[in-house]
């Protein structure tokens, strides 16, 4: 199983690249708040960005918090989302220890997949999709479309 992690972000522009690639590509949407990663400032202009995105815990507490089953626990770590089931009640991003969860105006949550179609698009190489544990899942991070 692969996982998105950041570990060069002291290389990070802020330039959003990998959350347009994230939102376009993967949400089908065209804004960096539609997307599973977010990148924002570590605390002022000379201190640099972090990367928000979820850490795959094992237990995800945003699954044990859908009451819908649209989150549901992902072997290894992070979640499967199946935004068909989503009813927008927000209990995924309140239950996110990380703020890793970003909800739309409409309820939509937007949460990192760990797909890593967001690497290549960094031009500046601060993101590694990480091979974690034993064999990746064959399944798929997404179900019923991402809108």
């Amino acid at each position: 199983m692969k996982i998105l992690t950041a570990p060069r972000m002291e290389r990070c522009i802020g330039c959003h690249s990998c959350s347009l690639a994230c939102a376009r590509l993967v949400h089908k949407n065209l804004s960096w708040n539609t997307a599973g990663i977010r990148i924002g400032s570590s605390g002022g202009l000379s201190t640099g960005f972090e990367a928000r995105t979820c850490l795959a815990c094992d237990p995800a507490p945003c699954a044990a918090a859908c009451p819908t089953g649209a989150y549901s626990q992902r072997r290894g770590g992070g979640v499967v989302v199946r935004k068909k089931l989503c009813i927008r009640c927000g209990a995924c991003a309140a239950a996110c220890p990380v703020d890793a969860i970003f909800l739309a105006a409409d309820g939509e949550p937007f949460v990192c997949i760990h797909c890593g179609r967001c690497v290549p698009f960094c031009p500046h190489d601060c993101l590694e999709h990480t091979e974690i544990g034993g064999e990746a899942s064959e399944a798929s991070p997404v179900e019923g479309g991402a809108a």
